[in-house]
């Protein structure tokens, strides 16, 4: 191993002076005192014994510290520093880390590639960093949409009570008595099938019910405020309860959404905004605004009757209105009776919600207890331009779950393209330093947009096969429909990052990257042969990029680019434009 001259005089001055300070050492101990013990009276004739003291021990060299291993230490410091920030969705911070971690390499002495247990760490933490900006890419590029958990109305359906339910006789005297103590709103008939649902609520589903009414308290006054305020019956804010459990992300096998888990088409009547970029079935506040006015129409439809009501809600009214006609009845339980008439799951819906509500109305009384949960506390940001909410959790120095968390509308990582003015939610107390870091980010764009220009005579479906994009993803992406016709020199945003467009390329034939011999005083540059399989390239930097995306995208590495471009560090600038030697792709 060479090491530097600095560090080989140090080494060499180490040598010398530990002869030295023995030699001092021993010096010293010739020269200590001598202890003399007098005799005491009784060993007058004892002789006089002369005691020295031990000579100290020679301090030991301190040792060496091995430079390289400092520096890969440094390195996977900021390495593990950059996953950190990455688990909280801090995209910005760390990629700066990560480049930190490259760049102590980079600038060091030895280079990336002259030592090898340096070239050796190198090698493996490009791959590292560049297997999470694919994760990255793959998963939250900024437009890919969401997640979301499965409804809780589907899987309580489908374990509902069937046949001739048997009720113990102590039940029915509970929910009696809670009955008579507890007034409801809305009628609580003591039948066979509510009652079976208590039960089962207390049994094998009480920890799901416990659940959803923990989350539920921090909906359900805002809620009961929406719901006396529009004159509806408190008894229905617990809904909800079966329906979604009170999870705003919850999805049906049906596609319904959200905390009321309405169907798009409903919730669109109801007044709810629907498209690529927002679903406000998903807010909790706006989708019980919808409800209201939804669960009003259905109470003034069938005249106050809210049996026939709640089966409406999950069964459509259209199907309860011909099941009456079908029958002529109007009482819901009769109508139930008749199991051709109804769907399963509305005829059981029904006792279910009833028996829900009455467990929510006293759940101590059935055996529950649980914690209340906070409502959420926010203030408001006003976006006039699309911003990428991991940009935001940065700034409030939260996390992008917490962003996501209080704007549940928003079906992708980034807010919508198109509104002039999008009021965002981020936590109490932040939205101040939110503001101000927008205010300095001005002339940057947030949301890492990709746009295309449109040529003569191309459509839609022609650009989104050549860019490898969805056509309604696209056409949605940019508010129209996946059969319209696009106008030529027209700007369309494309919804992922695409390597088709990145760059034009030309027929020069130019050189593969050079080789570098790299030691501590000077590098030495090795010209390689010509390569005509490569074309040249200028690629023009975007926000986000990193030289190992830039490199994986044009199949080459990170230290050819910074050769073609002579950086020496990992340091890049959107609108930076970067030589790049491209493979050439066939005709």
């Amino acid at each position: 191993m060479i090491w530097p001259s600095s560090t080989r005089r140090f080494v060499a001055a180490a040598a010398i002076a530990a002869p030295l300070c023995f030699a001092a050492c021993g010096s010293s101990i010739r020269s200590a005192s001598v202890t003399t013990t007098p005799p005491s009276s009784s060993t007058a004739s004892a002789p006089i014994t002369h005691v020295a003291s031990e000579p100290a021990p020679a301090a030991a060299p301190r040792p060496v510290e091995d430079p390289v291993l400092a520096l890969i230490a440094t390195s996977d410091k900021h390495f593990k520093s950059g996953e950190r920030e990455l688990e909280l969705g801090h995209v910005e911070a760390a990629k700066q880390e990560f480049d930190l971690a490259v760049s102590v390499l980079l600038e060091s002495p030895y280079g990336a590639r002259t030592e090898p247990r340096i070239r050796e760490h190198f090698d493996r933490l490009v791959d590292r960093i560049s297997a999470y900006e694919v994760k990255a890419l793959a998963e939250g590029d900024g437009f890919t949409e969401k997640k979301y958990a499965p409804a809780t109305i589907d899987e309580l359906l489908a374990m509902s009570v069937s046949g001739a339910p048997v009720v113990d006789p102590d039940l029915k005297g509970t929910v009696e008595s809670d009955l008579e103590k507890s007034g409801h709103d809305i009628s609580i008939p003591l039948n066979k099938r509510v009652l079976s649902y208590v039960e089962l609520f207390q049994g094998r589903l009480h920890d799901f019910l416990e659940e959803g009414m923990r989350r539920g308290t921090k909906y359900l006054p805002m809620i009961q405020n929406v719901f006396r305020a529009e004159g509806l019956p408190l008894d229905l804010a617990y809904v909800p309860l079966v329906e979604s459990a009170f999870n705003p992300n919850a999805l049906s096998r049906a596609s319904a959404k959200g905390v009321w888990q309405f169907m798009r088409g409903t919730g669109i009547e109801n007044g709810l905004r629907s498209d690529w970029y927002i679903d406000e079935r998903s807010d909790p506040e706006k989708a019980t605004m919808a409800a209201a006015k939804y669960l009003q129409t259905l109470g003034n439809l069938f005249n106050g009757d809210w049996h026939l009501a709640l089966a409406s809600y999950n069964g459509g009214p259209g199907r309860v209105q011909k099941a009456m006609k079908a029958s002529r009845l109007d009482d819901f339980w009769k109508i139930a009776d008749k199991p051709n008439l109804l769907p399963r799951e509305t005829r059981e819906y029904v006792p279910m919600i009833l028996a829900a509500i009455v467990i929510a109305r006293n759940p101590v009384q059935y055996g529950f207890d649980f914690e209340p949960e906070p409502a959420h506390a926010y203030e408001f940001v006003t976006l006039t331009r699309p911003v990428d909410l991991r940009r935001v959790a940065e700034w409030a120095e939260t996390t992008i779950d917490e962003i996501q968390a209080l704007n549940p509308e928003l079906r992708r990582w980034t807010t919508p393209v198109g509104d002039e003015l999008y009021a965002l939610k981020v936590p109490m107390g932040t939205a101040e330093a939110v503001n101000a870091r927008l205010q300095e980010s001005a002339d940057t764009d947030l949301a890492s947009l990709n746009w295309y220009t449109v040529k003569k005579g191309e459509t839609l479906a022609t650009i989104a096969r050549k860019l490898g994009v969805s056509r309604t993803d696209l056409a949605e992406a940019n508010y129209m429909k996946a059969t319209a016709a696009v106008a030529t020199g027209r700007q369309l945003m494309v919804p992922r990052e695409s390597t088709a467009i990145m760059a034009a390329q030309t027929n020069r034939a130019v050189p593969v990257a050079e080789s570098h011999t790299t030691t501590a005083n000077a590098v030495v540059s090795a010209p390689a042969s010509v390569n005509s399989d490569r074309v040249k390239v200028i690629y023009q930097v975007k926000q986000g990029d990193t030289l190992a995306s830039i490199a994986r995208v044009f199949k080459t590495t990170v230290s050819s680019i910074q050769t073609w471009n002579r950086i020496a560090g990992t340091t890049i600038r959107t609108g930076d434009k970067l030589t790049v030697y491209a493979p050439a792709r066939a005709n």
